[in-house]
């Protein structure tokens, strides 16, 4: 079982990013795991930005990046993304892809069985 994590970049303020998820060993329809982003600046812990539920596709979202950010899923090249517009400096971190069954909550991270290697994001002028 691997995730990749790909497309972060460097970007200015304002700017726009797409990061994808890349499942291959299983796939995410048959596992039927929620799939989340997560991202963790230096000195800081690791946090939540969205989660997909594989079940019904319900969403979530960390108040930081509501209205800026969209998680969808295609579960024919199972892949997950998170299309992030209005990026700003505080958005800058390293990005890690994690699917699981969150009984916990969307947001905690020790219930999620497989992660990706992250993508680092920055943005900057």
């Amino acid at each position: 079982v691997q995730l990749l994590a790909s497309g972060g970049g460097l970007v200015q303020p304002g700017g726009s990013l797409r990061l994808s998820c890349a499942a291959s060993g299983f796939t995410l329809d048959y596992y039927k795991p929620d799939t989340a982003w997560f991202r963790q600046a230096p000195g800081k812990e690791r946090e939540g930005v969205s989660c997909i539920s594989s079940s019904d596709g319900s969403t979530y979202y960390a108040d930081s990046v509501k209205g800026r950010f969209t998680i969808s899923r295609d579960n024919a090249n199972n892949t997950v993304y998170l299309q992030m517009n209005s990026l700003q400096p505080e958005d800058t971190a390293l990005y890690y892809c994690a699917t699981g069954i969150p009984l916990r909550g969307w947001d905690h991270p020790y219930d999620y069985d497989y992660w990706g290697q992250g993508t680092q994001v920055t943005v900057s002028s």
